[in-house]
């Protein structure tokens, strides 16, 4: 792309706000090649980018060519009663514009559409597709990102983010068009009052929230105790009403929400990174777990799709549970209530990523349960319970979850679930408190049981097109080998761009290392990052910790 071309180019047909933030940066060489030096990549996770004017930039131009593309395939491969797309958004700067604007795109284009009247998380999004039959759905939002970024995930009928090939044949639509002259764009009012967008009612909300419900895993008439005092943060997203309609609705009424991260915020003005994966984002309802003398502090992200928790420890201090310690006593509740119950399907079935922790297989195994291990992101695990609903096998899937947080444990949505999450952690924290157990104590069982396994993440940035080619360089660097990483030996390197075990090419290494250990490289789908997964096996957390920070260590120098 010739940048300074499309540069001036935008100058003169941009939307005018957009126009004049290109004006400003005319005498800044650097910024207008970083604004215009590619078109914003478009993939199975959507799009997603920094927010401004450009090619390579969230604005209404660059989410209207998208909903073009999506709008030409929709049209093209499904009939004409299934050409419908459900349309959600969160609580990010601009998000309810984008959405308005890609779902006026939908309807000029003769696709009917539906459209959340409020901001709604992720999972009710992936619901709604199937509820109302869609063909896709697109949710406005970029996740866990800073606030200057925002995005746009892409469903498929299933529930499901899209697949490769269907990302592959939506961009392909996406790169035909000229981002002005190949755009049907329309006002969203007028066609709201033509009748084609439409809202989805309150019916679907409601369904949805009951199906977060039968997630119980109680025997009839079993008591807990529902009054443990439980602090909770939406971190400024689309968490509040939903978390705390699933948790009143189920008699956990004692929580308090922490004020300044209550309503929705784009700009996070207290958790500049509104992830429960980062401590810093967690401090305030930290802070207010202590005043409250809290039991449990539950947090989500703006999308409502992640959840993080701090307990106390023996010592009455807060402690932040990992997305692996958190998904592992999910799972070995899921499972131990369900034989209790007599719920347990034959050859049941839990769902993990390759990065997430290893002990999960030695978890399940104990209660005879299959684990599959797929690529990561959530879309994989989704898919699977499609492959078991394909089979009429769908009751066999009784629990999914990644090391980020992401968590589910029914089949009624197809993507992970923060409002079933932060509604089946409750009822588990209430069920061992009746018992008298804490799950900082429940997770040093496990460790005592299956030995101890840390997991850890870096995350490596790299902005900006130098920071693009750099990231490729360094993949293609540890794909040319290596014998040793941390001063343990390679004994295994996995290369899934090959399409290991029946599963999608995807741009991830793996290496095994020696002592049961292992290392993951990949690019972030969504962020200008490289992702190093360490996971380590040891007798004690302490000689983990050690082995943990020389790898790591390691991997910082190669970075450099």
């Amino acid at each position: 792309m010739d940048f300074n071309a499309e540069y001036r180019r935008w100058l003169t047909a941009a939307d005018p706000d957009l126009a004049e933030q290109l004006r400003q940066i005319e005498n800044d060489p650097a910024a207008i090649e970083d604004a215009f030096y590619r078109d914003l990549a478009f993939g199975t996770g959507g799009l997603r980018g920094v927010i401004g004017a450009g090619t390579n930039r969230m604005n209404v131009h660059t989410v209207a060519k998208a909903s073009q593309g999506l709008a030409n395939y929709v049209n093209a491969a499904f009939p004409e009663g299934k050409r419908k797309i459900a349309v959600s958004y969160d609580s990010r700067i601009k998000s309810d514009v984008f959405s308005r604007e890609a779902a006026a795109v939908f309807a000029m284009n003769g696709i009917e559409v539906f459209i959340y009247p409020q901001l709604m998380p992720t999972p009710c999004l992936s619901y709604a597709v199937r509820a109302l039959d869609c063909a896709a759905g697109i949710m406005v939002t970029a996740s866990h990102n800073p606030a200057k970024y925002n995005g746009y995930k892409v469903y498929g009928p299933d529930g499901c983010q899209i697949t490769t090939e269907a990302a592959a044949v939506i961009l392909g639509e996406i790169e035909k068009l000229d981002v002005f002259a190949d755009v049907k764009r329309g006002d969203f009012d007028a066609l709201m009052a033509e009748g084609r967008i439409r809202w989805i009612g309150e019916d679907v909300y409601t369904a949805f929230t009951e199906e977060v419900k039968k997630q119980s895993l109680l025997a009839p008439g079993e008591e807990i105790d529902r009054d443990v005092a439980i602090v909770y943060t939406p971190l400024n997203g689309t968490g509040l009403k939903p978390v705390l309609r699933a948790l009143t609705e189920s008699g956990f009424t004692n929580v308090t929400v922490v004020k300044e991260q209550e309503q929705p915020d784009g700009n996070f003005p207290t958790c500049p990174y509104p992830n429960p994966e980062i401590r810093e984002a967690m401090a305030l309802g930290m802070d207010y777990a202590r005043r409250c003398n809290a039991d449990l502090l539950l947090a989500t992200d703006p999308d409502c799709d992640r959840c993080g928790i701090a307990v106390k420890d023996e010592h009455g201090e807060y402690v932040l549970l990992t997305g692996n310690e958190t998904g592992m006593l999910l799972l070995d509740y899921v499972c131990a209530r369900r034989i209790a119950n007599g719920t347990m399907p034959k050859d049941p079935v839990a769902v993990k990523t390759i990065v997430t922790i290893d002990m999960a297989e030695r978890i399940a195994a104990k209660y005879g349960v299959q684990v599959i291990n797929v690529l990561t992101g959530f879309k994989f695990i989704g898919e699977q319970i499609g492959f078991l609903e394909k089979k009429g096998q769908e009751n066999r899937y009784i629990f999914g979850f990644e090391e980020s947080y992401g968590y589910l444990s029914g089949t009624y949505v197809r993507d992970k679930d923060a409002v079933d999450a932060a509604f089946l952690i409750c009822e588990m924290f209430a069920w061992y408190r009746t018992r008298g157990i804490s799950l900082k104590q429940r997770l040093d069982q496990l460790y005592a049981e299956f030995g101890f396994c840390l997991n850890t993440l870096y995350s490596f940035e790299f902005d900006g097109s130098a920071g693009f080619r750099k990231m490729q360089d360094l993949m293609a660097s540890f794909r040319a080998g290596t014998e040793r990483i941390g001063g343990l030996a390679v004994e295994q390197a996995l290369d899934y761009s090959l399409g290991l075990d029946g599963l999608p090419k995807s741009d991830v290494l793996k290496y095994r290392l020696a002592g049961n250990c292992s290392v993951v490289v990949r690019p972030s789908g969504t962020e200008p990052k490289l992702k190093t997964y360490i996971s380590v096996s040891a007798p004690t957390r302490e000689e983990a910790a050690a082995t943990e920070k020389v790898i790591a260590e390691d991997l910082k120098r190669r970075m450099k």
